[in-house]
């Protein structure tokens, strides 16, 4: 007799919730009916598929290569209906895209309503990294596509143009000097409240500066734009930043908005492997590139 595929999904929610009551709230099921699935499955396969630790079921060695096994088979049966769904024109399934913040705050949202609009089976799980992470999580297959700073290499990728990321300095309404374009020895002359070291934008910025030849002014290091943007309103200091990451606050006038001299940008790219892709993610990747990004006026 086979394994019965909704005894295996039975023995994958209790390692998951952690309890025989939980996973039968899960599956609309009775405790007793969860326990009889787990019994059956041990039963066939003669060995204990669980084992009690301070009183919760943890998976043991046999059900952990169970499941295991048993991931990569019910994925297959999901791609193979997807697949058949998509001959009828029903676009579905998983996709995972990895995104910095930046995009995936400022230039993602639009893209992906309509996305879901047009494809509503579609499951879509956003990961945020850096690019480093994101090309080596879709070069390993744990991700299916991702939106990094170009360049990348791997011969194994196929990677596309996305968008322009023009960078712009910001300082509060009012501030002396913010009423022309910011040069390195300008914004030299203010205190900076810049990304944290490591990060991509950071390098491009410290890399400015750098070949000006001048030194800048740090005053505070920050992971987050909306923390960098909210410290600036307030007067503490300078930034440099993405233009659309301040579009809103520059049409409410909130921030000064001023163009760099020399102008600096990161080109932005989609990465993803060279295989040809699901229907799901070539819904995804049209959805990505058949429009521009908002457009980021530079006062």
């Amino acid at each position: 007799m086979e394994l019965n595929p909704a005894h295996v999904r039975t023995l994958a929610a209790v390692a998951r919730e952690g309890s025989f009551s939980r996973a039968a709230q899960c599956l609309h099921l009775s405790q007793p009916a969860v326990s009889l699935h787990v019994r059956a499955l041990e039963e066939r396969l003669g060995v204990a598929m669980l084992a009690r630790r301070r009183r919760r079921p943890v998976l043991t060695r046999a059900g952990t290569v169970l499941l295991a096994h048993a991931g990569r088979a019910f994925a297959e049966l999901a791609a193979a209906e997807h697949a058949v769904r998509a001959l009828r024109g029903v676009i579905g399934g998983p996709v995972r895209l990895g995104t910095g913040a930046t995009a995936g705050i400022y230039l993602l949202p639009d893209r992906l309503r309509a996305l879901r609009r047009r494809h509503q089976d579609l499951e879509l799980a956003l990961v945020t990294g850096n690019s480093a992470e994101i090309v080596a999580a879709v070069a390993g297959g744990d991700l299916d596509a991702g939106i990094v700073t170009l360049p990348v290499t791997g011969r194994s990728l196929t990677v596309t143009p996305f968008f322009t990321d023009a960078l712009v300095a910001i300082a509060a309404p009012g501030m002396r000097g913010a009423a022309r374009p910011a040069t390195p020895a300008l914004l030299a002359g203010h205190p900076l409240i810049l990304y944290e070291r490591g990060g991509t934008i950071r390098r491009i910025i410290d890399g400015w500066f750098r070949a000006a030849r001048v030194t800048p002014r740090v005053a505070m290091e920050l992971g987050d734009a909306e923390a960098i943007k909210r410290l600036v309103a307030a007067g503490l200091g300078w930034a440099v930043t993405s233009a659309v990451a301040v579009e809103a606050e520059r049409r409410r006038h909130t921030l000064r908005v001023l163009p760099l001299r020399p102008p600096l940008a990161r080109h932005l790219g989609i990465v993803r492997r060279r295989e040809a892709p699901s229907a799901a993610l070539e819904a995804v990747l049209d959805a990505l590139e058949r429009r521009p990004g908002p457009s980021a006026r530079i006062s």
